[in-house]
């Protein structure tokens, strides 16, 4: 039997779908970096700063749990954006061992610029796909989570 025969016995219908599904949120992030880059800012930089505009006063904990990294990971991530001027870290009252996360002047001066970006990438990534389709994407991604949801560790 050729290799290629055996590749495509080993290789299943359920492989290629779930190498499609992978396939687009890795493009995006590539595009999405190239988008960034314009205002100095990278993709984990950009999804942390749209949860601490969307939430003002969120920790690192959970801004972590948003993002599915480490708390460390995180840290440096908001160390970046402290250091860009785009967000701050506050001490929460009492427990000096708690920081909360707060955009600053410069991120909602940047915001509107940044979000016509991102609307930009995903508009051309959902070109000539109908609405109906999107519709039942969502549908089917959300089952495909609620699904796996259970086998999670975390």
């Amino acid at each position: 039997m050729s290799d290629a025969a055996q590749h495509e016995r080993f290789v299943t219908e359920a492989d290629e779908l779930i190498f499609l599904i992978e396939e687009v949120p890795r493009r995006l992030r590539r595009m999405f970096t190239v988008s960034m880059a314009a205002f100095d800012m990278t993709t984990p930089q950009w999804r942390a700063l749209s949860y601490i505009m969307r939430t003002p006063g969120l920790n690192q904990t959970m801004l972590a749990r948003q993002l599915d990294l480490e708390r460390a990971s995180v840290g440096h991530i908001v160390d970046q954006l402290e250091a860009a001027g785009l967000a701050e870290r506050r001490a929460a009252g009492g427990d000096r061992r708690v920081w909360t996360l707060h955009p600053l002047p410069k991120a909602i001066e940047i915001l509107p610029s940044v979000r016509k970006a991102a609307d930009r990438l995903y508009l051309e990534l959902l070109r000539n796909v109908p609405l109906e389709d999107i519709d039942q994407m969502r549908s089917t991604l959300s089952r495909m989570v609620a699904n796996i949801s259970g086998l999670d560790p975390d």
